[in-house]
C-alpha cells in the first residue's frame, strides 16, 4: 500500500464520485478506478458500494475513512515538524556558558532573542567552569558553549570570538585605592595579597593576570584560591585580599566591594563562542548566528560610544 492509495481513496469517499475526485487529484478517471481497486484487492475488503448511477461507501468504507485522514494527518505533521527542525524551530538546543556569561548584557538579549524565534525549542542551560563548557562540548554532551579563553582546547572544536570586555580591580569598599573612579594601574597593587581562581582550573585569566603583572613589574601574591567568581568576591568583601574579574561582574551591586576599571594594556578578555567543527545541527546555526548578532550590535553601539564621548 502507498500513501497515493489513502489520498486516491479519501477524494472518492468526499466527493462519492470517480470523475470528479480524478478532476480534484488532477488524473483520468481509469487510472484512479484501477488504484481504487488495487487497494480493495491489497485489503481485501470492498470500500464502496458502485452501480452504474451512483457510488457509496461501504460500511467497511465508512471505518476506514477516519483511520486514512489520521494516517495522512500524522504524515502532515511530521513533514511539518522536519521541515521546522531543518529550520531551527523545534526540537531541544543544549547550552553550556561559563559562570560571567549571565551578567554579559550580550548573552542574555541572544538568549532571550532565541526564545522569542523559537518558542518551540527546549533551551537546556547548563553552569561550568571555561574547561567544563569546553569539554562537554567536545564530548557532545552540549552542542554549544560560551566560555572565556582557556589556556587549551580540546580538539575538534571552534572557536569564534564574541566579544571582548575590560578586566577590573575587585577591592574592598574601604580600601584607598577605591576611591579612584577613573580606574587604576595593576601596578598599584603590587603589594596586595589577591585572592583568585587556581592554575588547574584552567581559565585563561590566571596566566594573563600573571603576564599584565609581569609586564607591571610585580609576581602577585595569591594568598586564597577559589573556583567560583562569587566566592572571590566575597572573600574580597572580608578584607582577606584583591582580585581581578571581567568587567561584567561590576554590573552586580555586592556590599562591601568596589570594582575599578585597569587602565594597563592588554587588561581585557574574551567571550568565544564553540562548537564542533562537525556540528550540522540547525538548531545550532540558528542560535550561533543570532549571538553573534547581537555581539556585532553590541559592538557597534559601543563604538558609537565611544566615538561620542571623544567628540564631546
Amino acid at each position: 500500500m502507498e500513501l497515493r492509495h489513502l489520498r486516491y481513496f479519501i477524494a472518492v469517499a468526499e466527493e462519492l464520485h470517480f470523475g470528479r475526485a480524478a478532476l480534484q487529484l488532477g488524473i483520468s478517471q481509469p487510472p484512479l478506478s484501477q488504484q481504487i481497486q488495487a487497494l480493495e484487492d491489497e485489503l481485501g475488503v470492498r470500500l464502496f458500494e458502485r452501480t452504474n448511477r451512483r457510488v457509496a461507501l461501504s460500511e467497511v468504507g465508512r471505518l476506514f475513512l477516519p483511520e486514512a485522514r489520521q494516517v495522512l494527518a500524522q504524515l502532515d505533521k511530521a513533514v511539518a515538524v522536519a521541515r521546522r527542525a531543518q529550520r531551527g524551530e523545534v526540537g531541544e538546543l543544549k547550552v553550556g556558558f561559563t559562570s560571567s556569561a549571565p551578567f554579559t548584557s550580550t548573552i542574555p538579549r541572544a538568549i532571550q532573542a532565541f526564545r522569542l524565534a523559537c518558542p518551540a525549542v527546549h533551551l537546556d542551560l547548563c553552569e561550568l567552569s571555561s574547561r567544563g563548557v569546553a569539554e562537554a562540548v567536545a564530548e557532545g554532551r552540549l552542542q554549544v558553549g560560551m566560555l572565556r579563553p582557556l589556556e587549551a582546547m580540546p580538539a575538534g572544536l571552534e572557536a569564534l570570538e564574541l566579544f571582548a570586555e575590560e578586566l577590573v580591580a575587585v577591592l574592598p569598599a574601604g580600601h584607598p585605592l577605591a576611591g579612584r573612579e577613573a580606574g587604576i594601574e595593576l601596578s598599584d597593587l603590587a603589594g596586595e595579597a589577591f585572592v583568585f581562581f587556581p592554575r588547574s582550573f584552567g581559565t585563561g585569566l590566571y596566566d594573563q593576570l600573571l603576564d599584565l603583572a609581569r609586564a607591571a613589574g610585580f609576581t602577585p601574591r595569591i594568598v586564597q584560591e577559589a573556583s567560583e567568581a562569587m566566592t572571590l568576591i566575597g572573600l574580597v568583601a572580608t578584607g582577606l585580599g584583591v582580585t581581578v574579574l571581567p568587567a561584567s561582574f561590576s554590573r552586580m551591586r555586592i556590599d562591601g566591594v568596589v570594582c575599578r576599571t585597569l587602565r594597563d594594556a592588554g587588561a581585557s578578555t574574551a567571550v568565544w563562542l564553540v562548537r564542533r567543527r562537525d556540528e550540522a545541527s540547525p538548531l545550532v546555526q540558528r542560535f550561533a548566528a543570532l549571538l553573534e548578532g547581537e555581539a556585532r550590535q553590541a559592538q557597534a553601539l559601543r563604538a558609537m560610544a565611544v566615538d561620542a564621548h571623544s567628540r564631546s
